[in-house]
């Protein structure tokens, strides 16, 4: 192997945003493809359309992931 040229895996900026796929995130929040393809059709999921095909970005998958999980928490009553 010529080390003058960096691999495949050394060329890819680690610091670049990771982006899914459907698929790739339906696993990623352990849901089926269809749930995906739902969210999307209602504009209730964040994604980019690269073509034909959808892509997500996990950073802004995890922050609508968290506001998901916020805004579903019962809101707790105090006793007055």
């Amino acid at each position: 192997m010529n080390e003058n040229h960096p691999s495949d895996k050394d060329s890819i900026d680690s610091t670049a945003p990771k982006v899914l796929t459907v698929l790739a995130l339906a696993e990623y929040l352990r849901v089926h493809p269809t749930t995906i393809y739902r969210l999307l059709e209602a504009g209730k999921i964040p994604g980019f359309r690269l073509g034909v095909e959808w892509r997500f970005s996990v950073e802004v998958i995890d922050r609508w992931r968290l506001r998901q999980e916020q805004s579903a928490r019962p809101t707790r009553r105090s006793r007055d």
